[in-house]
C-alpha cells in the first residue's frame, strides 16, 4: 500500500507546534486510508521548537524529527522530501491555516495516477478565503505576474499545502535552486513547463494573523527567483520531461546494481 509524507517545515514555532502537531496527527489517524508518516523539519530553530518536536515524536511512532543548521522553508522541505522513502510527498505550514479536510482529496488526485502534483488554490473558490487586504492585494499581484511571465495554468503558487509523487519529486527537485519562500512556486512553474500534471483544489484557508512571513522582504526574493527561472528558461538551461524521467531511470538502475 502507498505511503505519505507529510513534511511540516518549522523555524521558531514552539507555540503554535505544540498546538498543530496532536490535531494533524489525530486527523490523519482519523482520515487518511494510507500508512502516513510526519516528520517536523527544523531548520536552525533557537527556541524551543525541536524539543517540542522530539517531545512529540517520543511517543507517537509515526512522526519523526529533522534539524537542519541552517534556515530556509525550502530547503528543509526539499531534505525531507529527497529522504523520505514515501510514493507520496506533501507539506503543510505549520499554522494548519488550510481546513485539513482537503488533504484527503489532495492526496487522492496523485494516487488515482492523474497527476503528478495537487496543490491547495485560494484562488478557485475565494469565498473560502479569509485573510487580510494587504495580504490580498500582493497575492494577486504576485499570481498576475506569474501568468504574465510563465503563461501558467496554475492557480495559487504559494499556498502552504502542496503534494507531489515521488517520481515527479525525484525528477524536479533537483532543477530547483531556491531554498527558502520561492522554492514550491519554482517547483510549479518547472513541473507546468516540463509538462508535469498539476491538480488545483480549492481550499478553506484562514490567515494567521501571527504569521512569521516577512512580507516585504518575502516578495522581494520572490521577484528574484522569478527572473532568474525565467532568464534559465529562456537559456534553454532545463532537460525536457522524457530527459528528466530517463536521468531518473538510470540512478535507480544504478543503484540496484550497487553491490554494497
Amino acid at each position: 500500500m502507498a505511503q505519505v509524507n507529510v513534511t511540516i517545515p518549522v523555524y521558531n514555532e514552539e507555540v503554535r507546534l505544540a498546538a498543530s502537531l496532536p490535531k494533524l496527527h489525530r486527523f490523519l489517524g482519523e482520515h487518511c486510508r494510507y500508512p502516513f508518516e510526519v516528520v517536523v523539519a527544523d531548520n536552525a530553530s533557537t527556541d524551543r521548537t525541536l524539543e517540542v518536536a522530539r517531545s512529540f515524536a517520543a511517543t507517537h511512532q509515526a512522526v519523526s524529527v529533522m534539524h537542519l543548521e541552517e534556515k530556509g522553508r525550502g530547503r528543509a522541505v526539499k531534505h525531507s522530501w529527497s529522504v523520505s522513502r514515501a510514493d507520496i510527498l506533501s507539506y503543510m505550514d505549520v499554522d494548519l491555516a488550510t481546513d485539513l479536510a482537503a488533504f484527503p482529496p489532495l492526496i487522492e488526485a496523485l494516487l488515482g495516477g492523474g497527476h503528478d502534483i495537487a496543490v491547495g488554490s485560494r484562488r478557485l473558490k475565494p469565498s473560502l478565503t479569509t485573510r487580510g487586504l494587504k495580504r490580498e492585494i500582493i497575492s494577486r499581484c504576485y499570481m498576475l505576474l506569474v501568468k504574465t511571465l510563465f503563461q501558467t495554468k496554475f492557480s495559487d503558487a504559494q499556498c502552504g499545502f502542496k503534494a507531489i509523487t515521488r517520481s515527479a519529486a525525484t525528477a524536479l527537485l533537483p532543477l530547483v535552486e531556491d531554498n527558502g519562500w520561492f522554492m514550491d512556486t519554482e517547483v510549479l512553474i518547472l513541473a507546468e513547463k516540463l509538462g508535469y500534471r498539476i491538480f488545483d483544489l480549492p481550499v478553506r484557508w484562514v490567515d494567521d494573523p501571527d504569521s512569521r512571513v516577512r512580507i516585504w522582504s518575502t516578495a522581494i526574493g520572490d521577484l528574484k527567483g522569478l527572473i532568474r527561472v525565467r532568464r534559465n528558461l529562456a537559456a534553454g538551461k532545463f532537460p525536457t520531461r522524457f530527459e528528466t524521467r530517463r536521468r531518473c531511470l538510470s540512478s535507480a538502475m544504478a543503484g540496484r546494481s550497487d553491490p554494497r
